[in-house]
């Protein structure tokens, strides 16, 4: 009866986090709720509560799990795998015919090219990674070389999957793209500084900055950061599948 009941118990967490984890996705990748909020916030305490009473069933990528409750002590610095470098800026044409300038002289042999030009998201770089489809750390560009390990802060970010959505993830991918504060986040962050009569903001880029370096991540999740990834990088021998 006992081990029926803790198998009852495991798989009614499982059916919440499933459920919670696509409402989620729902709501802050798509911007297309399925889910009312009262039933959310329904399905949410009762997995917390089932969590309380069943401690040793909590998995790492539960939506109870986003948030720490220790700060972090300092972060440690992470090799990245492949350099994650910045591109070069260039604010009017003769600086972008200086950088084709460059280029050419170090590939002479590229005859005529076409340039695709797209908006940039004013953010910071991650890098996440990925075993076996469960987020297992998230770190800052740096130098391009090593950067810091912010996987507290990270996995507070809301449209930041804890778990790839597929049945066959692969065995380890890193996924890059940049962290960054809506503008509409951003003016109410400042609007709320300014009545708490602290300093405001330069721009939000430098907020999306400060608060990733955060070392108490309920700090992070309150800034309500957002992601965009633009870049997959796969273990030599891996595919991706979809799901």
């Amino acid at each position: 009866m006992g081990q029926r009941a803790d198998e009852s118990t495991a798989a009614r967490m499982q059916t919440l986090r499933s459920q919670l984890q696509a409402a989620s996705y729902a709501y802050y990748v798509l911007d297309d709720p399925d889910l009312p909020d009262q039933v959310y916030d329904r399905l949410y305490r009762e997995l917390q509560d089932l969590e309380a009473a069943h401690p040793e069933l909590v998995t790492p990528d539960s939506p109870t799990q986003r948030v720490g409750e220790t700060p972090a002590t300092q972060f440690t610095s992470v090799r990245h795998n492949i350099p994650l470098y910045s591109l070069e800026n260039a604010f009017d044409l003769a600086e972008f015919r200086a950088w084709e300038d460059r280029w050419r002289r170090q590939a002479p042999e590229v005859g005529a090219v076409d340039y695709v030009a797209e908006l940039k998201i004013d953010g910071n770089a991650l890098a996440l990674t990925y075993e076996n489809g469960l987020l297992v750390r998230g770190v800052t560009r740096g130098d391009g070389v090593s950067g810091e390990d912010i996987t507290p802060n990270v996995r507070t970010i809301r449209s930041i999957p804890l778990r790839l959505n597929t049945d066959h993830p692969p065995a380890v991918v890193e996924v890059r793209g940049e962290a960054f504060l809506p503008l509409d986040v951003f003016e109410q962050i400042n609007q709320e500084r300014e009545a708490r009569g602290d300093s405001l903001f330069a721009n939000p880029r430098n907020a999306a900055a400060g608060t990733l370096r955060q070392l108490d991540s309920r700090i992070v999740a309150d800034r309500r950061l957002d992601f965009f990834a633009y870049t997959v990088h796969l273990e030599a021998g891996e595919r991706g599948s979809g799901g």
